[in-house]
């Protein structure tokens, strides 16, 4: 069963602006410290955070609460799976706003797609549960 679906664009150009803008300050409010260093480990950080970036606005409103009710931007953070499919770990209130989400017996499944195409990133986040094996 679907839970939950969210879509987001973001323009690489911005997040490039706000690095040179913000710098560290930005990067430690809104990434985890994976993300963050998987973006510098390439030559172009600031595609790879859009992406991220994008990642974390469609799971907030897959999770349809936004930034706000104790969830928060590092809440969501980006990783990929043994096989490197990409997913998201969530952590604080946005792990606790999924389990309410999640009807008892069922497992949750977070499944992103991640794409860019300069200057735009996107991504898309279905939320899904499945009755626990």
């Amino acid at each position: 069963m679907i839970l939950g679906i969210g879509n987001d664009l973001c323009d690489v150009r911005r997040i490039e602006r706000t690095l040179e803008r913000f710098g560290e300050r930005f990067l430690q409010r809104v990434f985890t410290d994976v993300e963050r260093k998987r973006a510098f480990a390439k030559g172009a950080p600031a595609a790879t955070l859009a992406k991220r970036f994008a990642a974390k606005e469609a799971c907030a409103k897959a999770l349809g609460t936004g930034f706000r009710n104790g969830t928060f931007w590092r809440d969501m953070g980006v990783v990929n799976l043994p096989s490197g499919r990409p997913t998201l770990a969530l952590t604080g209130g946005a792990r606790e706003h999924l389990e309410r989400l999640t009807p008892p017996g069922y497992e949750a499944r977070i499944d992103l797609t991640l794409t860019d195409e300069e200057p735009l990133a996107a991504a898309v986040v279905v939320i899904s549960a499945s009755p626990k094996a």
